[in-house]
């Protein structure tokens, strides 16, 4: 079996050496024919992991018709280039191609997941990955587990086979919704505690800002029509609790920067662009469904209406209970 991985990111690359494990070839999808060669000719992807071999059965490619062999094909893209890779596969890959998304976006003003956009181009029968996964320990092959969703049982269970090992495990849970907006939650998440953070907010309290996310949490997934025990699950809970206590969180980084009310260069970073973006969007989604969250009112004024951290903290303190 071959097996394509859109995007030579941290994640994706990541989990070409992990699919690698499994499969007889893994095609490495990026953007620049330069790093395609460099990691052809030293089997290093020199951006993201200069200190890692790669597995001899990867190989890059600026093509994308070098993909129509794989029978899977992970999508390890920013939410942002979703629809311009999924315009292009379209007259590259079979209708048996099963698509696996990574991403843990939300377009805006749509509200459609990463799912939801597959869903326009091709069919249901997508899978969705999500969990507590950093991709610097997963290149390493640390023990890690994610969760895998699809409408589609078959689909789910060949996804599981190709990038289950020995250090990855993988559990297939029957909620798409809920594991999709999981990950979109989680990042709301992050950077409120990290809002705290920056502003040394103690520890009691940092903890039942956690507490009362996961609470948020389990409110939104179910009035999108989502299962609630997905919240617990590890795309639910476990990275919630990572990337809201991680200092390799990227998002949990932005709160801080936010709470410590540091200039952040909003156009050079994609991740405020990503921020903002989910948390209009979930804010969106509450104001629709009439779920009141005091995280997420506290993030969206804190990123979006640039309060003051310390007004919004008081404001979402007095709603805790």
């Amino acid at each position: 079996m071959n097996v394509g991985v859109i995007g030579a990111g941290s994640l994706g690359t990541a989990l070409a050496q992990t699919i690698a494990q499994n499969v007889d070839e893994v095609i490495l999808h990026l953007r620049r024919q330069s790093l395609a060669d460099d990691i052809n000719s030293t089997g290093f992807n020199s951006e993201y992991y200069p200190n890692v071999k790669l597995l001899d059965n990867i190989s890059a490619t600026c093509d994308l018709n070098d993909l129509k062999s794989c029978k899977i094909i992970f999508l390890s893209i920013p939410s942002s280039a979703f629809r311009t890779i999924l315009d292009d596969l379209r007259s590259v890959v079979s209708k048996d191609t099963i698509l696996v998304t990574t991403a843990k976006g939300i377009e805006y003003p749509s509200l459609k997941t990463m799912g939801n956009i597959i869903e326009e181009y091709f069919d249901d029968n997508y899978v969705s990955l999500s969990g507590p996964n950093f991709a610097s320990e997963i290149v390493l092959n640390l023990p890690t587990v994610s969760n895998i969703a699809s409408n589609n049982e078959r689909n789910a269970e060949t996804v599981k086979e190709v990038l289950s090992t020995n250090q990855f495990k993988v559990k297939v849970i029957d909620d798409v919704v809920g594991l999709e907006i999981c990950g979109i939650i989680k990042n709301i998440n992050a950077i409120a505690n990290g809002i705290c953070e920056g502003m040394n907010v103690n520890e009691n309290a940092r903890y039942g800002v956690l507490t009362k996310g996961f609470e948020d949490t389990i409110k939104i997934i179910e009035s999108i029509g989502g299962n609630a025990a997905t919240a617990s699950e590890y795309c639910g809970f476990g990275d919630l609790v990572l990337t809201s206590t991680s200092f390799e969180s990227r998002n949990h980084t932005l709160g801080m920067l936010y709470g410590q009310r540091l200039i952040v260069d909003e156009k050079a970073s994609g991740i405020v662009f990503e921020g903002k973006n989910s948390i209009m969007a979930i804010k969106d989604i509450c104001d629709n469904n009439g779920i009141e969250s005091v995280i997420v009112d506290f993030v969206h004024d804190v990123i979006v209406g640039h309060a003051l951290p310390k007004i919004a903290f008081r404001k979402l303190w007095a709603g805790i209970e």
